[in-house]
């Protein structure tokens, strides 16, 4: 069972290697509005969303699926363009990067995704996998056979395994390989996509651990997404619970798990599937209905028609982005008022 208890990090720095700027994403699609001449509105995915990840760190974002997570990591890895806002890497806005730059950029910035069976290529052994960034760079015969040996011991692979293809490994094993992969080329920043959803719980913990050690013996940083709050509760230095396109709440894991300030973080938390003493004495709240669309997001506060304690206010005027304590930020008008 996973430990819900947050590991200090001691690595982390006061440079802030990554920063999302009212980070904007919308999609245009079509529909009968468009066949009949019209313009339907815009799907917003993500909506003005502001953030920054120091060195070293590992910032968690979470929230239901559709949410707009995946979204802010692809446009990070410059895979959408944004609609407005900005992506800055070490001060340098990435969607406007060309040639050295650009090509630093793909090496410093690398993903480990959810899915290990389906993002490592079924007809390429391992060595492959693992070397075909470094290849991308130019790296060839001996220091390439050489540094894919290196990182598949370092993610607790033998050497024996650059032979063999990822399907004759377990799920945890292939999420090894996708590490190692991440880790070839030397990056500084890497995001981690739902890392180990699709893993048993007993090999989440492995999986989750490593990470933690390739962090601190790398000085990695990485920005996990995520749905689990046990994930990032164990994992992570700094949460951002983000909701149909905007964050409602960011702090860190203990301050953010003992007295969350939104209600859908209170509904998140709610919804651990572990017993926890500390959880039993704290009001419990519902949620109810399906995410709206965010192609027609409702007034006021997103979360309004879904809250249990919504007020009038909340479905009329939006909730500032406030901070509320020293590195704890929410947007709530219950919040405000309490």
């Amino acid at each position: 069972m996973t430990t819900m208890t947050p590991v200090p990090n001691v690595s982390a720095t006061d440079e802030v290697i990554l920063a999302l700027e009212e980070l904007r994403v919308y999609f245009q699609t079509g529909g009968l509005s468009a066949i009949f001449g019209g313009r339907p509105p815009p799907i917003r995915a993500v909506d003005g969303v502001s953030f920054e990840i120091r060195r070293g760190q590992n910032l968690g974002l979470v929230g239901e699926s559709g949410s707009g997570k995946t979204t802010v990591a692809r446009t990070i890895l410059r895979l959408e363009r944004p609609t407005a806002g900005r992506v800055m890497f070490e001060n340098e806005d990435v969607h406007a990067m060309s040639g050295r730059a650009l090509n630093e950029f793909r090496k410093a910035t690398h993903a480990v995704f959810q899915d290990p069976q389906a993002s490592l290529s079924p007809r390429m052994r391992v060595r492959d996998v693992v070397g075909e960034p470094l290849a991308i760079q130019g790296t060839r015969g001996r220091a390439l056979r050489e540094r894919v040996d290196e990182v598949l011991e370092l993610v607790g692979l033998t050497t024996d395994a650059a032979r063999r293809y990822p399907h004759e490994f377990s799920g945890g094993q292939r999420q090894r390989i996708a590490v190692a992969r991440a880790i070839a080329s030397g990056p500084r920043l890497i995001l981690l996509d739902e890392p180990v959803s699709a893993l048993d719980v007993s090999i989440r913990a492995q999986i989750l651990n490593l990470l933690r050690e390739l962090q601190d013996r790398l000085d990695l940083t990485y920005l996990t997404i995520a749905h689990d709050l046990a994930v990032v509760y164990q994992a992570c230095d700094v949460v951002a619970v983000m909701y149909l396109g905007k964050l409602v709440e960011l702090g860190n894991p203990e301050d953010l798990y003992n007295e969350p300030a939104h209600p859908y973080s209170r509904i998140l938390l709610s919804s651990i599937p572990q017993p926890d003493p500390k959880l039993r004495h704290r009001e419990r709240l519902e949620l109810t209905g399906e995410i709206p669309s965010p192609a027609n997001p409702p007034s006021g506060c997103r979360f309004h028609p879904r809250c249990p304690i919504a007020i009038e206010k909340c479905a009329q005027d939006e909730p500032e982005w406030r901070e509320i304590q020293p590195g704890r930020w929410v947007a709530c008008h219950r919040t405000f008022e309490s």
